[in-house]
């Protein structure tokens, strides 16, 4: 494994196992599978409805919960809530999240950065974040909130490499995790000719190219599967590099085009949208 080192300091891995997406099921058998395989990172959120499960996994795993780096995010109907950050604990079965997102930039995501700032302060969270929330909103954040966010979270891949994003990021040293890092599994993007040469040079998948190509651009990666052998395979990403040459033929494909755009109407239901059972 890999690891950046956070604006505060914080050692973060590089590549972890997200769950979206996944039945609460899905979610604990995901989460034991790896981190029986060594993966040391784990996404989840109030929003996917299965941090409970999550909170299981890790159990289940006997992985002792120093040893990994465990990331949520508030949903935008609970920023204001004054218990939000203890229920989301409650849920994961920890005194701690290593790594607090809010999740989407609705209207009161001020409000719901105090809550996270003063959870920080207390211990509860080891590093803070924004999720989704575009250029300007993050540099809103950065020029007005106490404390900087260490980490966004954002879509990103090699059709879209948010290179606009991290001129900003990189200002402030603070680092980006890719949702969609493979593209939602659009074979067109991880069938790309230059994927398919560079997995015969190096003996790898055209899958296992690209996050490792995430991984040299200093994107944290969080591929999501229920696959044991494909959990495995995301992550044997370690014992290669790629060249200077290579990264640049990879710029070939950027498209600037997402998989994902949030509309204002898109937003105005998240922050609406009331959290179902968490089981």
């Amino acid at each position: 494994m890999e690891y950046r080192t956070l604006n505060n300091g914080i050692k973060m891995p590089m590549a972890g196992i997200g769950v979206f997406m996944l039945t609460p099921d899905q979610a604990e058998a995901a989460v034991e599978s790896a981190l029986k395989s060594g993966v040391r990172l784990v996404d989840t959120a109030n929003g996917y409805m299965n941090e409970s499960a999550t909170g299981r996994g890790i159990k289940k795993s006997g992985v002792a919960r120093e040893d990994i780096f465990l990331v949520t995010k508030l949903w935008p109907t609970v920023y204001e809530k004054e218990t939000a950050i203890e229920e989301t604990l409650k849920r994961l079965d920890t005194d701690y999240i290593d790594l607090l997102f809010l999740h989407q930039p609705t209207d009161n995501w001020r409000e719901g950065y105090k809550n996270i700032e003063k959870a920080y302060k207390e211990g509860k969270v080891k590093a803070i974040g924004l999720s989704n929330f575009p250029d300007d909103l993050l540099q809103e954040a950065i020029d007005t909130m106490e404390i900087k966010p260490q980490v966004v979270q954002v879509e990103a891949h090699p059709y879209f490499p948010q290179t606009e994003l991290k001129k900003i990021l990189s200002k402030y040293d603070m680092g980006l995790m890719a949702w969609y890092p493979l593209g939602h599994g659009d074979k067109n993007l991880v069938n790309e000719e230059v994927f398919s040469e560079l997995a015969g040079k190096y003996g790898k998948s055209n899958a296992q190219i690209i996050l490792r190509w995430h991984v040299q651009s200093g994107n944290v990666v969080i591929p999501g599967s229920k696959n044991p052998d494909h959990i495995r395979d995301n992550f044997d990403i370690f014992d290669f590099e790629l060249t200077d040459e290579d990264m640049k033929m990879i710029e070939s494909v950027n498209k600037n085009t997402r998989y994902y755009t949030a509309t204002p109407e898109l937003i105005a239901q998240y922050a609406k949208m009331e959290l179902k059972e968490d089981i």
